[in-house]
């Protein structure tokens, strides 16, 4: 991935996150406050995560491999794990979903602008990517927080729109440094 692509992506979705939590509109507070423990959520997020790391353990290589010379073994495994879950674990899992995501993502976007020093505004990406990285940690660790986050943002709509507006800014601005490259 380009360093441009790279920078131009998060930077939009920052955007359009931004945009709808400044919009604020009544299906935007439901859909959020819904989606920590919404079935489509995590047939959606977890099982997007889970379908991106089972094809990420099938490019491993052998030397990546430790009892296992093919990553066969490996994705069935994981992909058997990912089932469960559905099945022993299904609260919150939409949240665990996009923690998944977050954390896959985080690597292409990273490694773009890895040595990357002649271009500085490629630190707003990256501040962007770690900040995620983090709230995609404690999240995982804790995803009930992301319900209680909702029920707090949207207690007055002052608030998601100030977060809306914050978020859009800095979404337009990453997607603005992109084409500074």
């Amino acid at each position: 991935m380009s360093l441009f692509l790279a920078t131009l992506l998060p930077g939009l979705f920052l955007a359009l996150l931004g945009g709808l939590l400044l919009w604020n509109g009544p299906r935007i507070r439901s859909t959020a406050r819904a989606l920590p423990r919404s079935n489509r959520g995590a047939w959606l997020f977890f099982g997007a995560g889970a379908a991106w790391f089972i094809w990420r353990c099938g490019q491993l290589n052998e030397s990546d491999l430790i009892f296992f010379k093919t990553p066969g073994p490996v994705m069935i495994a994981f992909g058997a794990l990912a089932l469960l879950a559905f099945v022993c674990t299904p609260d919150f899992l939409a949240v665990r979903g996009l923690c998944v995501l977050m954390l896959l993502a985080a690597e292409p976007l990273l490694h773009a602008a890895y040595m990357e020093y002649g271009h500085p505004q490629r630190l707003l990406m990256v501040t962007a990517v770690y900040l995620g990285l983090a709230a995609a940690l404690y999240l995982a660790a804790a995803p009930y927080r992301l319900r209680d986050f909702f029920e707090w943002l949207f207690q007055q709509p002052a608030r998601a729109r100030l977060a809306g507006a914050v978020l859009l800014s800095y979404g337009l601005a990453t997607a603005a440094a992109a084409f500074t490259y």
